[in-house]
């Protein structure tokens, strides 16, 4: 069969990744009828029947999951032809993923531990997902445990905490997530313990702490990210269930490449300076070697 159309298997692996069209919406940019209708088409054009429908989202079938492993082939494949790319223009684009605020705290200060003569160029992918390092869907991953294949290599580079915030104690209702976007421990957290005081939500972490600044009511956020948020207030001690390791992970076949070696070191170095919302930093357990 004659491949007409890559970009069809790119959105397949997102939606069979995911099982999910919500999910791989936010993902791809496109609407979910869009990837609706390219799905059906694509299953169409191959022969097979690629998806479960059902209560439980898209769940790829035997023939599914077989595309799947495939399409991982081809986007790793993409991603090596896209650092190729990259060389020719350029300093190369090393891709890094991490939650939404990890990745704002590393933008904001990005002028403090790169330069424009350094030999990679930053490119952040914000998403509370694993992204898959394996198939090059990123470079380097941001993650809150030990990574656990033999093919990643981690350093830790100190941990998070997370308490409650609002604008003042008084305020008794809670924020939480929309019901397809629990995915994040402080998310189940919430909504086991205050889904019936739930008074707002958003699947947007940015939104919940918008919500809290103004006064609606109580949100759990990270402590490096909420404590000089402006008009938010501990309400709560740190929540130790919440409390977990960073990590900095990459592939163990790419972690000596110039460029992500240099992204690797900068941002551990970043990552494990006291940060100016936090009382404390752990120093980094060096284990990308």
């Amino acid at each position: 069969m004659q491949i007409t159309d890559w970009t069809d298997y790119g959105l397949f692996a997102a939606v069979a990744r995911h099982g999910s069209l919500a999910r791989a919406a936010r993902e791809t940019g496109l609407s979910q009828a869009t990837l609706s209708r390219r799905m059906t088409a694509l299953e169409q054009r191959t022969g097979r029947r690629l998806f479960a429908h059902g209560a439980a989202g898209y769940t790829p079938t035997t023939e599914g999951r077989a595309l799947l492993e495939r399409a991982k082939k081809m986007e790793a494949a993409a991603r090596c032809i896209a650092h190729w790319s990259a060389e020719q223009s350029g300093a190369p684009r090393v891709r890094v993923s991490a939650g939404t605020w990890t990745t704002l705290y590393l933008s904001r200060n990005l002028s403090t531990y790169w330069t424009r003569s350094d030999r990679w160029t930053p490119e952040f992918v914000s998403c509370n997902l694993d992204m898959d390092i394996e198939r090059r869907e990123v470079d380097i991953g941001i993650r809150n445990r030990r990574p656990d294949h033999d093919w990643l290599a981690g350093r830790r580079t100190g941990h998070v905490e997370h308490a409650v915030y609002a604008v003042s104690e008084d305020v008794e209702g809670w924020i939480g997530p929309s019901d397809d976007t629990a995915t994040l421990p402080s998310e189940a957290w919430t909504v086991a313990n205050h889904g019936s005081e739930l008074v707002a939500v958003s699947n947007d972490p940015q939104v919940r702490m918008a919500l809290a600044q103004s006064g609606v009511g109580r949100v759990v956020l990270p402590t490096f990210a909420a404590d000089t948020a402006p008009g938010l207030t501990r309400v709560s001690g740190i929540i130790e269930a919440l409390t977990s390791e960073e990590w900095l992970v990459c592939h163990q076949d790419t972690r000596h490449d110039a460029a992500i070696r240099a992204a690797l070191d900068a941002i551990a170095g970043m990552l494990a300076r006291p940060r100016p919302l936090r009382d404390d930093a752990e120093s980094p357990t060096l284990n990308v070697g």
